[in-house]
C-alpha cells in the first residue's frame, strides 16, 4: 500500500506539474508565454506554415520555435472536398489520425502558430484551433503574431531541423452544434440570426469573385460585413485589443452577443471572425458556416444578394 501510495503521489504531482506548464494559457497566447512553456511536458507546439502565408516545411526545417512539430495546413488533411465543396471539414475518423501523428493526445495544451504575416495567414490557425473545438478538444491556444512575432525578438531561440512526434492516441468527441449546415443557416436566416460576412468588401458586395467553387457573386440575405483584415492589428498577423474590436462590430453592425453565424468562401476567413467573437469577446454563441458561399452558392434555390453588379 505504501508503495501505491508513493506511486499516486508522484503520479498526482507530475500531472500537477505539467497542468501548470499551460494553466494559465488563454485562447491567445504570447511570445513570453511560448518561451516559458514551449518544451514543457504536456504542452505541443504546433507549427502550421503552408502555401498561403509562402511558407512549407522547408521553413519550418530552416528555423522555429524550440520543440514545435510541423503540419502543412494546406497539404496534410485539415480540410477536404466533401460532395464537391472544397475546405471542408473532414471525418473525425481521419482528423484522429492526423492529430495522434503529430503526437498530440487528449491530455495535451496544444498551441498553434502560422506565419504571422496577415490576418489571410492567421485565418490557418484559427481554424485548425476551431477544428480541435469542434473535436472536443479545449486545451488550445493560438500564437499572437504567428512565427513573426517570435523570430522578430531579439534573443529568442531559433531551432532548425524537424523535431519528429512520437505517435500519440487522439479521440475525438465532435461536437454537431458547432457545424451548422446548409439546412441549419437557411433556418437560421428565416428566425433572424446575425449572419457576418467576412469576405473582403467586394466580394461581400458582389462585384468579384474569388473561388471559384463559387458560383454566384453576393451574399445572404440580411448579411453585415466584417472583414477579416479588419481583426487584425493593421491586417498584421497581431489581434486588435477587444476595445478596438467591440468598436469595430458596433461601426459593422455586428452585436457582441446572441446568435451569429459567420461565414466567408470556404469557411477559413470566417474561422477568423468565429475566433474573435467567441474567443476574444465571449459570445459562445458564434458558429462557423463550414460550407459558407461555395456549398450556398451552389444551391440555386437559397436566397443571395447582390448589392452591386459590375457592368
Amino acid at each position: 500500500m505504501k508503495n501505491v501510495s508513493v506511486l499516486t503521489a508522484l503520479t498526482a504531482a507530475w500531472i500537477l506539474g505539467s497542468g501548470m506548464a499551460w494553466a494559465d494559457a488563454t485562447p491567445l497566447v504570447n511570445t513570453q508565454w511560448i518561451k516559458g512553456n514551449a518544451c514543457q511536458p504536456g504542452v505541443v507546439i504546433l507549427d502550421i506554415r503552408n502555401q498561403l502565408d509562402g511558407h512549407s516545411k522547408i521553413d519550418y526545417l530552416r528555423g522555429h520555435i524550440p520543440c514545435a512539430v510541423y503540419s502543412d495546413y494546406s497539404k496534410d488533411g485539415w480540410r477536404t472536398k466533401v460532395n464537391n465543396i472544397p475546405g471542408m471539414l473532414p471525418p473525425a475518423k481521419d482528423m484522429e489520425k492526423l492529430i495522434g501523428s503529430l503526437g498530440i493526445s487528449n491530455n495535451d495544451h496544444v498551441v498553434i502558430y502560422s506565419a504571422g504575416l496577415n490576418g489571410l495567414d492567421m485565418g490557418s490557425a484559427t481554424r485548425v484551433y476551431w477544428t480541435f473545438k469542434v473535436l472536443g478538444h479545449d486545451n488550445v491556444s493560438i500564437l499572437d503574431g504567428g512565427y513573426a512575432a517570435y523570430a522578430d525578438e531579439k534573443g529568442n531561440k531559433i531551432e532548425t531541423g524537424a523535431n519528429t512526434p512520437k505517435p500519440a492516441s487522439f479521440t475525438a468527441q465532435l461536437r454537431k452544434d458547432m457545424i451548422p449546415g446548409e439546412a441549419d443557416v437557411a433556418q437560421a436566416l428565416k428566425e433572424g440570426v446575425v449572419m457576418v460576412d467576412n469576405r473582403p468588401n467586394d466580394q461581400f458586395l458582389g462585384v468579384n469573385r474569388s473561388v471559384p467553387a463559387v458560383k454566384r457573386n453576393g451574399t445572404l440575405p440580411g448579411a453585415k460585413n466584417l472583414p477579416e483584415s479588419w481583426l487584425t492589428d493593421n491586417n498584421t498577423g497581431s489581434f486588435r485589443s477587444p476595445a478596438e474590436l467591440k468598436a469595430l462590430y458596433k461601426e459593422a453592425g455586428v452585436p457582441v452577443t446572441g446568435k451569429e453565424i459567420n461565414f466567408c468562401n470556404t469557411g477559413h476567413w470566417a474561422s477568423l471572425g468565429w475566433f474573435v467573437s467567441s474567443e476574444l469577446l465571449g459570445n459562445k454563441s458564434a458558429k462557423v458556416y463550414d460550407g459558407s458561399m461555395s456549398q450556398w452558392s451552389a444551391n440555386a434555390s437559397l436566397p443571395m444578394v447582390q448589392k452591386v453588379k459590375a457592368e
